[in-house]
């Protein structure tokens, strides 16, 4: 296929990435559409456009849609698809970050000990009634707590190999994602009244958000992907090792350093509000590799319109599969990455 690829004209090989490209976006359009209309009550797409145009533009609204069916989009549905979105891109491109960075297909912030942080610090407000700033408390400890413990994790990594080797990252933030969450559920053990709560979180679910987290997480998510685009080109040089991107002029250890405080940062902020959703950062950036190549001008973008598209999808299935109840995004998520993580590493260990 490659000796294939390499044969076709230039134009011709751009010509099917656009196309594969305008695809993608397709696909993530129709994604957004389907978390609107399908629910316990189906709207029509043109009914939904109809309300949106209503509420931002003030275009007068259908006679055929009813008051409860503005409610149902704007106030409910809408937002929970948008926050879905963001959350999947974020997550999905914390991923492609990390992979890249640390030449891992298995790694992740997760596997660093972001959500293990974040974890600790969904449970001093659940568990000991931590507050302030209202409704923000737990976001924000949660948020505070996954980027300490990667920025510890980087510190322990430096003290060990000044080199900071991809291995010595990794094996760190898995010796201190084991320890916080040992010290979590120590929490669970002495502190029963909250259990449930927590239980919740650690599951994920976009239930009962609204507007004012999608206005908090869209352009926190929005930055950290400018920010990361911004470093496409090292990120391409340093997956064919640190050496060579050395020798390339790359200051490999303070781009490191940076893009894995980003991509913490991202995974951070997103399970701060949602609590943890795994699996997506593996399977999304890999999919995308398979499609769009590797070169990371459209690994990023690419990340994160199929993560968000992902998890639009999941939360779908997540709220109807068993409606009226519904069931965490992170189950959903679990059940398809789980396979796919073993599929990874078993093909890994063969090649």
């Amino acid at each position: 296929m490659l000796q294939l690829c390499a044969k076709l004209p230039q134009p011709f090989t751009r010509n099917i990435l656009r196309t594969k490209i305008i695809i993608a976006l397709f696909a993530g359009v129709i994604a957004l559409l389907f978390g609107i209309t399908v629910g316990s009550v189906f709207i029509s797409p043109v009914s939904i456009l109809n309300v949106i145009g209503h509420e931002l533009f003030e275009i007068n609204l259908s006679e055929e849609i009813a008051p409860a069916h503005v409610a149902i989009v704007w106030n409910l549905r809408l937002p929970r698809a948008l926050l879905a979105f963001c959350a999947g891109a974020a997550l999905s491109v914390s991923g492609a970050v990390m992979q890249s960075v640390l030449r891992n297909p298995l790694a992740s912030s997760f596997t660093l000990g972001v959500s293990s942080g974040a974890s600790f610090g969904a449970a001093l407000v659940i568990f000991l009634g931590v507050s302030f700033f209202s409704f923000l408390t737990l976001p924000i400890l949660g948020f505070i707590f996954g980027l300490a413990t990667i920025l510890f994790v980087i510190a322990i990594a430096k003290k060990l190999d000044i080199r900071m080797e991809n291995h010595t990252i990794i094996l760190t933030g898995m010796v201190f994602a084991l320890f916080v969450n040992s010290v979590t559920t120590l929490m669970f053990a002495l502190f029963r009244e909250g259990t449930e709560r927590m239980i919740l979180w650690q599951m994920g679910s976009f239930a009962m958000r609204g507007w004012h987290t999608v206005f908090i997480l869209a352009p926190l998510t929005l930055l950290g992907i400018v920010f990361i685009s911004r470093y496409k080109i090292e990120l391409d040089i340093m997956t064919f090792g640190e050496e060579q991107a050395q020798s390339m002029g790359v200051n490999t250890n303070r781009v490191k350093l940076t893009l894995l405080i980003i991509a913490a940062a991202l995974t951070g902020s997103t399970i701060a509000f949602v609590g943890i959703i795994g699996f997506i950062d593996l399977v999304a950036p890999h999919i995308v590799r398979k499609i769009f190549g590797t070169a990371h001008k459209y690994v990023i973008p690419m990340s994160a319109v199929a993560g968000g598209s992902f998890m639009v999808l999941a939360d779908l299935v997540a709220r109807t599969l068993t409606s009226p109840t519904e069931l965490p995004v992170g189950a959903v998520t679990a059940i398809i990455g789980a396979p796919f993580f073993a599929y990874i590493y078993f093909r890994k260990r063969e090649s």
